[in-house]
This record gives C-alpha cells, structure tokens and sequence, in this order.
C-alpha cells in the first residue's frame, strides 16, 4: 500500500524572516573604515595564512604569475585586509594603506589604485581556492588539540559516527553594475550560487563549492558531496536535496543520513517501531527500482504540528528518536554561517562584476571566516563553554576593545581579554526561552533515550 505523508496539514507559504543582506550593499561605503589589527591579531593572521600562501608559490609559478609588485603573498595581503577591516570596493583606499601603513606582513609599497582594481579582477582565484584547501585542516587540526564542552547531542553523535556534516546551498546577491559588460545589462545578475559542507563540531568547512549559475539547483551538487563525505559519517540536509536515487548511493557509501520528510511524500508503510500519541516511529519503503530502500519515517507532534523526519538508519537503538530530532535542529549552523560570511564579513557586497573577481572573493571570505571560527573556538575553549554558546559576531566585533586595551598596554593576548571580558563585551550568547520538543526530554540519560 502506498501512502503520503499527510501529518503536517496544508497551510500558506510563511513570509520569509531572513533580512535581505541588499542593505550591506547600499550602505558599505558609508561605513568608516576599520582600525587596523594589532600586532597580536596581525601576528595571529600571519601565523595561520603566510605559511599556507608560501604553499602555493610553485602553483603560482606554474600559472605563469610573474614577480612583480602585485604577487601573490601580496594580493594576499590585500584581499584579507579588504574582508578583515570591511573596506569598500575599489583599489584606492588599499592603495593609501599600502603607500601609509603597510598591510599585514607587507611593509609600505606604493603601488597605482589601477593596478590593484584590475589585479582584484584578473588574479587567478584558483590559487585563493588552494590557499583555503591547505589552511582548512590546519584549522581542524588546532580544533581537534582543544579541550572544550560540546554540545550533549554533538557529543553523543560525534562518538558514534566518524564525522557530524551538515550541507545546504545559498545564492549570493546581485553584483554591481558599475564596471564592464554589466553596465548595459537590463537588471543586475546574482553572483552565483554557494555550497557548502559543514562540521558541525568544529564548524569549520569541509568543503565549499562555487557555480557561477545563481539558479543552479542543490540537487546538482549530489555527486561532490557524496565524494566528500567520508564512510561512518552522519550527513544532515534539508528538503531541498530530497532525492530517492542519491539517498541510495549516500546509503551505499556506508554514510547516515537525516532529513526532513516532505508532507507529500510516498512511502509504502511496513511495520510500527513504537507509537503514542506524540511520537510515530515506523520503517517504511521509499523509491522504485534500483534506487527502492528502506528507511525510518518519524514523525514528533509539537505546538500542534507533526514534524516528520527520514534517516537511513533503521535500527532506533543505534539512533533514538531524540537524537535524531536534536539533530536536526542543529542544521540550521549551517545557516549561521551563511550569515556570518554574508553580512558580517560583506559577501553580500562584490568588489568587481568579473567571474574571476567574484570567485576570489568567495574563497577568501571563506578563508577569513575559518580564521575567524579558529579564534572563537579559543575563546571558547578560555571559557570552557560549548562554541555554540559563543557569539562569533561580537567576537570580531570586540577585537577593536583588544586593539585599544593592547595599545594602552593593558592586554597582550587576544584570547585572554575576550575571555575576561565576555560578560560586558556580550561574547557569551543569552539564553532564549523555547519550548523544547517532547522527544528531547531527558537527552542525555542512557536509560531513557
């Protein structure tokens, strides 16, 4: 007998609560421009990001790149000025900075603001890419040697699968036509679309990939994340990726998985696992031929909705009701990170109306965004809190405090200051009152799962 899932009843769409990032896009100039970093800071960027730029000099070479005033440990500097301190588009101001200050680990160079324009829009973007291949598992790696709390479901999960992954797409917002072919085009292009693959215990990228087409579909991404996910790992993903082929191949990858359930899916009901009046835990088959498995359909009545989940983990012993839930719940990390890269550090403003242009700034956001969650997950750790406790926002935010207490030398350390000043800097994150679902009582006893 074939059935559709008829649990949550039909209602109209809800408007969307997410703020368009357009504001960012009007107002950046606006903005003053950002002190620059302390030394600790620039020492800490520098500690992280020149060794992994030194990496790719070969690869650099290789392209054809000529040494020149603009190489690429240079363009480096730059551009992680540019995302660090929120400047504007353009090559001018960077070029006062580099001509006044120097940037980074580059000492003073007086270099033409056309030339750093036309470098931002032609600069191999390929070699920033490699840059954020090679620091990622530095990251991860300086993640793995710190002792802070996780999140009980995080902890729990993160000892029975070999890895805690969470994907989900976003398209990026409208490029400027202020330069080039664009500014004859009718209405103004979106810059594309992003796809990234989360840990969702470090939270630090696995993977980030880049089309130019904003209309591309997460469902085109299936077989890059099914390459990147590796066997024993949980993978979390929204309706979006609903697809009864890749769930097979993600199933034959030896990788669980967990997702929504949509309201009219067509499943064929085989047997109750457990039944009340808040909780319907069944296997059920989806999908026909070759690509027909069998799977769990859970479903948790809250505030008066049925919410219905799929995994492909069929024994509820190995993964109970409540975790999967809970779960869940914490996809939506993806989803702060998105905002993070998008309105805290400006991926909603592009520089250039170039491709090229445009997928440098992708992977350097990324990057700066990494360094950032790096430096939070210290601060967390200073304060033996779970990161999900910590605001990565009002630590960027309050590192110009640092700045001003290190040049009064009344801090040294970054981490320290952030950590004895959480309080009044608002780092540590207030708790909201929610209403917890009934599945989530009692998470982490053993004997009642």
């Amino acid at each position: 007998m074939t059935l559709k899932n008829t649990a949550n009843p039909q209602s109209t769409k809800k408007r969307s609560s997410v703020r368009h990032t357009r504001a960012i896009q009007r107002d950046r100039r606006k903005c003053p421009l950002a002190a620059p970093p302390d030394a600790e800071i620039t020492a800490r960027l520098t500690e992280l990001i020149q060794p992994a730029t030194f990496a790719q000099q070969a690869a650099a070479a290789e392209l054809g790149l000529r040494d020149r005033k603009l190489p690429l440990a240079v363009m480096v500097a730059i551009v992680i000025t540019l995302i660090w301190r929120q400047i504007g588009a353009g090559g001018s101001e960077i070029a006062r900075l580099l001509a006044s200050e120097g940037l980074l680990w580059v000492g003073i160079l007086v270099v033409s603001q056309q030339a750093i324009s036309l470098r931002l829009r032609t600069f191999p973007a390929a070699l920033f890419l490699a840059l954020l291949h090679t620091l990622l598992p530095v990251l991860q790696a300086r993640w793995q040697t710190r002792q802070r709390p996780l999140p009980p479901v995080l902890a729990w999960a993160h000892a029975h699968y070999t890895a805690v992954l969470v994907t989900d797409g976003s398209t990026l917002d409208a490029l400027l036509r202020q330069v080039g072919l664009l500014r004859e085009a009718p209405a103004q292009p979106l810059a594309g679309k992003l796809l990234a693959l989360l840990d969702l215990a470090s939270l630090l990228p696995r993977q980030v990939w880049y089309e130019a087409d904003a209309a591309t579909s997460d469902q085109q991404f299936w077989s890059r994340i099914v390459a990147a996910v590796p066997a024993g790992a949980l993978l979390l993903f929204d309706l979006g990726f609903t697809n009864f082929t890749q769930f097979a191949k993600v199933t034959l990858a030896k990788v669980t998985w967990i997702s929504r359930a949509k309201s009219n899916l067509s499943y064929q009901f085989s047997r109750d696992l457990y039944r009340n009046n808040q909780v319907r835990d069944m296997l059920v088959w989806i999908g026909t031929a070759a690509e027909r498995q069998q799977v769990r359909l859970i479903q948790v009545y809250h505030l008066g909705i049925w919410r219905s989940y799929l995994t492909n983990e069929c024994d509820p012993q190995r993964l109970p009701v409540a975790y999967v839930v809970a779960l869940y719940l914490q996809r939506w990390r993806i989803e702060d990170a998105f905002h993070v890269i998008k309105r805290l550090l400006g991926l909603a403003f592009f520089w250039t109306g170039a491709q090229n242009g445009v997928e440098l700034q992708v992977w350097a956001t990324w990057l700066v965004y990494g360094v950032l969650t790096d430096l939070t997950d210290a601060v967390a750790e200073a304060l033996n809190r779970p990161f999900a406790d910590i605001s990565i926002e009002m630590v960027y935010r309050s590192l110009a405090y640092f700045g001003q207490a290190y040049r009064r030398g009344a801090a040294t350390d970054p981490v320290a200051y952030l950590a004895s000043h959480a309080k009044l800097l608002g780092i540590v994150k207030r708790k909201r009152k929610a209403a917890p679902l009934p599945a989530l009582r009692n998470l982490t006893n053993p004997d009642d799962p």
